[in-house]
């Protein structure tokens, strides 16, 4: 069912892991995509493989439209040139997902008494600050359609703190991405926008498999004994769910975050 035709959707941090994996379904679905990252070559780190030249052209592969935008979405003037290009290619968003962001900087420097401040401000800027200036960018364009769909890419660590009081500023960060989407939600309902979140809890992506060794024997087997259906998530766990939000599936669904986790949110922390 390709009942995404017509739509134009905008993912940012979308060369590779899970804003790959949504831009792809989304394609799939139909709708024109627009792939942002601040490389687009950004698979090349990690070792992910594509199944084309870049992303854009995978996303083609499914017959739609697909063009990519270098920005550094943290930057206000980067995140309007992204949108006016948008614009001038496809005259509209209908769909917005705020990928961009992630556990950048090593866990034993995100300890809550000792955080320094550049490392504060750099975290919240890409997973928080980054989202806000997005959302503000596409309900400028939503708001005269009376019509868009804002999916914000929270974390299990937005949801539930830890007794090492480690990622601070991740943590707060993505709690802070739940409380903008609610209140946007409240704001633009009336305009027919949804917005909602997503909160993934252990994902196999390209990075977590490389930067936390996630994939291995030892991990899998400490984390999956806090998940309920015991095993690890996959992109394609949360690409599933970011199609029911991007779809009229959750037309009367707005202010919500949704756990993907396996039901890991049941397990101590």
């Amino acid at each position: 069912m390709r009942n995404l035709m017509g739509k134009v959707a905008v993912v940012t941090g979308a060369g590779r892991g899970l804003g790959r994996a949504y831009a792809l379904r989304l394609a799939s679905l139909g709708a024109d995509v627009v792939i942002n990252d601040i490389r687009l070559d950004a698979a090349q780190e990690f070792d992910e493989e594509l199944t084309a030249p870049t992303v854009m052209e995978e996303c083609e592969g499914f017959g739609v439209r697909s063009i990519g935008i270098e920005a550094d979405v943290t930057q206000h003037a980067d995140v309007e040139r992204m949108f006016n290009n948008v614009m001038r290619e496809f005259g509209r968003v209908d769909i917005l997902i705020n990928n961009a962001g992630g556990v950048l900087i090593p866990p034993e420097r995100g300890y809550a008494s000792t955080v320094t401040e550049a490392d504060w401000h750099f975290i919240v800027n890409v997973n928080l600050t980054a989202t806000v200036f997005c959302c503000q960018a596409a309900v400028a364009i939503m708001k005269p359609q009376r019509s868009g769909k804002i999916i914000n890419v929270s974390s299990q660590a937005g949801l539930r703190g830890n007794l090492l009081g480690q990622n601070a500023h991740y943590c707060v960060a993505k709690a802070g991405v739940n409380e903008y989407t609610r209140l946007l939600a409240g704001e633009v309902g009336p305009f027919n926008i949804n917005v909602n979140a997503i909160a993934p809890g252990m994902i196999l992506t390209s990075r977590a498999n490389k930067q936390f060794d996630r994939s291995s024997p030892e991990s899998v087997a400490k984390y999956t004994a806090l998940i309920a259906l015991r095993r690890m998530g996959t992109t394609e766990d949360c690409a599933r769910v970011v199609e029911f939000l991007a779809t009229d599936l959750s037309d009367y669904v707005t202010g919500q975050v949704i756990p993907i986790c396996g039901g890991m949110v049941l397990s101590p922390s």
